[in-house]
């Protein structure tokens, strides 16, 4: 509800619990079953994101968490989580991109209201700040984005291969080890995840991660980014 940016830094904040909730790495991830649908996690004992000139940042810690104090499953589940807040970040710098350039519901929505019992506009959230606004989306509206992102959640836990697999050992399959891995096997245009698809969602990922705590701190601590946004 309400304008794009609350939409989606809302669902951010959601999968963030849930991360912490359920110690889950869940997310979208354009993948199938086939031979390149491995999704974007492969084996974490070969990690992508090994780019010249700077090479694999921090492989002597991710060799640390993988090899001394944990093992390949560890490091999928760590790539697991480093792309779902990637995922994460990406849509919320396009719905706050969204908020600023003035792209909000209250210009697409038929309703007025974004509730009527608590009398909150969408014209009146437009006019606010992103993170304004997202403070005065009533409780109801983060509620639902929370059971929306609990419901992914949950599907990735209690599925595998886009099947239900609770019956195996009575474990969920989301709590073995390197059971969660954000490939819930959705890939309805059956696009090949190549190996350059997967890098690139990687870097786009700490790229958008970078820019939305750009973006919320300069909101939020005037003064505390030293560049002139465009807004």
């Amino acid at each position: 509800p309400m304008s794009i940016f609350p939409l989606v830094f809302g669902t951010m904040k959601s999968v963030a619990a849930l991360s912490l909730l359920f110690s889950s790495a869940a997310a979208f991830a354009p993948a199938s079953q086939s031979a390149s649908s491995s999704s974007a996690l492969a084996a974490a004992a070969k990690p992508i994101g090994d780019l010249p000139p700077v090479g694999f940042f921090g492989e002597a810690v991710w060799n640390k968490l993988t090899g001394d104090w944990g093992s390949d499953d560890t490091g999928t589940f760590l790539r697991a989580a480093e792309l779902k807040h990637g995922r994460s970040a990406m849509i919320a710098t396009v719905g706050y991109a969204f908020h600023k350039f003035g792209w909000t519901l209250d210009n697409i929505s038929p309703h007025e209201y974004l509730s009527v019992t608590e009398g909150v506009k969408f014209a009146d959230l437009a006019a606010m700040t992103p993170l304004e606004a997202m403070k005065n989306v009533p409780a109801e509206g983060i509620t639902q984005m929370f059971c929306a992102i609990a419901l992914v959640e949950l599907y990735e836990l209690t599925h595998k291969d886009g099947k239900w697999a609770m019956e195996e050992g009575g474990v969920a399959p989301g709590l073995q080890p390197g059971g969660l891995t954000g490939d819930l096997g959705w890939n309805p245009l059956g696009i090949k995840v190549s190996e350059r698809r997967r890098l690139s969602e990687l870097q786009n990922g700490r790229a958008a991660m970078f820019a939305i705590c750009a973006w919320v701190a300069a909101d939020a601590v005037q003064g505390s980014v030293p560049l002139n946004l465009p807004w």
